[in-house]
């Protein structure tokens, strides 16, 4: 089961509808004590009915609030007991239970034509359960007016007892009763033969079931009054029990048969169409479905692909695996798809029927999901730009290295090896030893050789090593090597939180630790200075740099409390 947030007043409601139920019927059983009951066991049969009722649609009601089913089944429960009222000593109380004491039939009808979703369907279901209503409110009208029977009580309703006003109008409320139930035989056993097998399976015991228990009710009375008058205490019995039946068939045909899911899947729809208090998507729909590895995909349309709710571009499964797809459509537009298990939901429908009716609210999350997949683009771009930047920075580095350093070098030994004396050749031998320097410098700044041929611990140590203060380190390099431009945005980032230490914090002592954890690669930078740092030019390209990988850079500075610089990069 599962509800929306708002739903935590569902509880409280409940109890008080219990609560107010169990008084009702302890007042009508002191009322009906010193009624016109033969035995004192029908006192208590008829509130045991009403509340037998009132539970089991709270029960329902519980189980799916969204649904009507719980609420229409407490409200036969509490009319249940209205019409026993009929039975207690009291004429202003009785005219209540006659006016509505066959209100019950009309509320199995409305049952029948409102299962399983709790709401009526169609132009023919609603006007059969009009009709019904009103044969109960309206037809009934002559009973309470005309004829009290022989000995029968008397109400402040009765306008006179004219008995052959009351049986006119006894007969005609029966035959508009009796077309009322060929009716609504006829809409069910259309939906009989749509349904599915399995839910055909439950429906046709249920229809029938409440058919008969309509037609039960008016016709035995009719045949016992007529031939049988010496069991009527006896039907009395079998007709209460054959009602008191009613709302336990329907709860139980309710939560099996596969309705549990339908209704589900409808009421999905209602709440999401709500304004306040709608259920996250996507675990909604894994709860109401049933597969706990449901996957909900959004359709962008640039370039045409599916992607998840972070925007991350996602393949569907393979026509030949067990992983089933349900596309989303919305006005013939294609919007997303459900991906789930199909070897565990093997009703394609009921999950075509989710992929409908969660269609608006789909598109909509959709429209969230393209700008954060626009985002991942330029993200994965970014990243492309930096990779190929990085590859072309070593590239210049090692081309620098192994051949202008190199030939440099070489002039050098060259010209100390000529021979040649004089102020003119120790000055070219001091340009070259000077021009190497500088060349060495520029191609520690663009990629240090200990970064490209011994990677970013070695580099980062190295970096230590010519730091003006003491660094702590602790390095952790568990977990193989690491991709090139995570390495590289962690060695500049570790680079610039130095430069920064040193030239502003007036920092002391130092911290640098380098590490894996939970797949990402954590490079901490901690200084006991002066703190305030703010993102600088600097440290600001690096956080672009950061987050083209996906990754976080962090900066922690209070005044006079030091500086902590934080990267965490996934290295996937």
């Amino acid at each position: 089961m599962w509800l929306r947030p708002g739903d935590a007043v569902i509880a409280p409601a409940m109890a008080g509808l219990a609560g107010a139920a169990v008084l009702l019927a302890g007042i009508e059983v002191v009322l009906m004590v010193d009624g016109p009951l033969a035995a004192i066991w029908q006192v208590y049969l008829l509130p045991a009915v009403g509340l037998l009722y009132v539970g089991t649609g709270i029960f329902a009601w519980i189980r799916r609030p969204g649904n009507g089913m719980g609420a229409l089944i407490v409200a036969g429960g509490f009319v249940w007991m209205a019409a026993g009222l009929a039975n207690t000593g009291l004429p202003a109380l009785i005219a209540i239970g006659l006016v509505v004491t066959t209100v019950p039939l009309a509320i199995v009808v409305h049952l029948l034509h409102a299962f399983p979703l709790g709401r009526l369907r169609g132009r023919a279901g609603r006007v059969t359960v009009a009709v019904a209503y009103f044969v109960v409110l309206v037809l009934q009208a002559p009973v309470y007016l005309f004829d009290q029977g022989e000995g029968g009580p008397t109400t402040v309703l009765q306008i006179v007892d004219n008995g052959d006003l009351g049986r006119v109008g006894h007969w005609v409320q029966d035959a508009v009763g009796l077309a009322v139930m060929v009716a609504t035989a006829m809409i069910l056993g259309g939906r009989l033969r749509r349904a599915e097998p399995a839910r055909r399976r439950v429906l046709a015991p249920l229809a029938g079931y409440g058919v008969l228990a309509v037609l039960f009710v008016p016709v035995s009375g009719i045949v016992v009054s007529a031939w049988f008058p010496e069991v009527s205490l006896e039907l009395a019995v079998a007709q209460l029990a054959v009602m008191a039946g009613i709302p336990i068939a329907f709860v139980a045909a309710g939560l099996s048969g596969g309705f549990a899911r339908t209704e589900d899947v409808q009421e999905l729809g209602a709440l999401l169409s709500a304004e306040e208090d709608r259920p996250a998507l996507g675990p909604a729909l894994r709860e109401v479905l049933g597969d706990p590895s449901l996957e909900l995909l959004f359709r962008v349309a640039e370039p045409p692909r599916y992607v998840d709710r972070d925007g991350v571009e996602v393949e569907l499964p393979e026509p030949d695996s067990e992983r089933s797809v349900a596309e989303v459509r919305l006005g013939g537009r294609l919007v997303g798809a459900i991906v789930y298990d199909g070897t565990l939901i093997a009703d394609r429908e009921l999950v075509d029927d989710a992929a409908r009716v969660t269609a608006l609210a789909i598109d909509h999350e959709r429209l969230a999901a393209d700008l954060l997949a626009s985002r991942e683009s330029l993200r994965i771009s970014r990243a492309r730009l930096l990779e190929a930047g990085d590859a072309e920075r070593r590239r210049i580095a090692r081309d620098l290295h192994d051949g202008l350093q190199t030939r440099l070098v070489l002039l050098a030994m060259l010209a100390g090896r000529s021979g040649a004396g004089g102020e003119g050749a120790a000055e070219l031998s001091a340009g070259l030893q000077e021009a190497i320097t500088e060349l060495r410098e520029l191609v520690q700044g663009v990629v240090p050789a200990t970064l490209t041929e011994r990677g970013l611990y070695a580099a980062a140590e190295e970096l230590t090593d010519r730091m003006p203060v003491p660094v702590a380190i602790e390095f952790d390099p568990k977990g193989g090597e690491l991709p090139l431009g995570v390495e590289t945005a962690g060695y500049f980032v570790v680079s610039e939180a130095f430069s920064n230490a040193v030239k502003h914090s007036g920092a002391e002592e130092m911290q640098l630790s380098i590490g894996r954890r939970n797949g990402s690669l954590r490079i901490e930078v901690v200084d006991d200075g002066v703190g305030g740092a703010r993102f600088g030019s600097g440290l600001r390209g690096l956080a672009d740099r950061v987050d083209a990988l996906s990754g976080e850079l962090t900066i922690e500075s209070p005044p006079g409390g030091g500086t902590r610089i934080l990267m965490e990069v996934p290295c996937a």
